[in-house]
């Protein structure tokens, strides 16, 4: 692997670590400074995507972020990362913890992630970032939040 290479998961690698940090530090402003102005998000709650400013607005993701009392953890798990020139995308698992308002007991789940990025006047960019969780096919339909790796 040459050291473009390196340096370029790395620099993919610490957006990851940027949206944890934003998460802890619940700063919606930093979870939202690594998309791109024409990113697409297709996030677990509604709409089923959102795109451009909709997908980045630091006012939404303060105001999910207050839906939480205390502190919101996100962990990112296997990710991949795969760079040809200026794209790359990558994939794994991630875990979001947190305790709703009015549920005092909280919640843990895993969830797939798979991001695509652009490089934009130097700068790695989140273009599209999905999550999903898969749902029960009994009939149910229910979200099957209680998978672990």
């Amino acid at each position: 692997m040459t050291r473009t290479l390196v340096r370029d998961e790395a620099e993919i690698l610490a957006l990851f670590t940027e949206q944890e940090e934003g998460m802890r530090l619940r700063d919606p402003g930093r979870v939202v400074a690594r998309f791109a102005g024409d990113a697409v998000t297709c996030t677990l709650a509604p709409p089923l995507r959102n795109t451009g400013l909709d997908a980045r607005d630091p006012e939404a993701v303060a105001g999910w972020m207050a839906g939480f009392d205390g502190p919101i953890t996100l962990e990112h798990r296997d990710l991949e990362v795969v760079v040809s020139g200026d794209v790359a995308f990558a994939h794994g698992l991630a875990r979001l913890a947190a305790v709703p308002v009015g549920y005092p007991q909280g919640f843990s789940m895993w969830m797939r992630v798979t991001v695509g990025l652009r490089r934009r006047e130097g700068r790695w960019l989140v273009t599209h970032s999905h999550e999903s969780v898969p749902f029960h096919m009994d009939g149910s339909f229910l979200a099957a939040t209680d998978l672990e790796p």
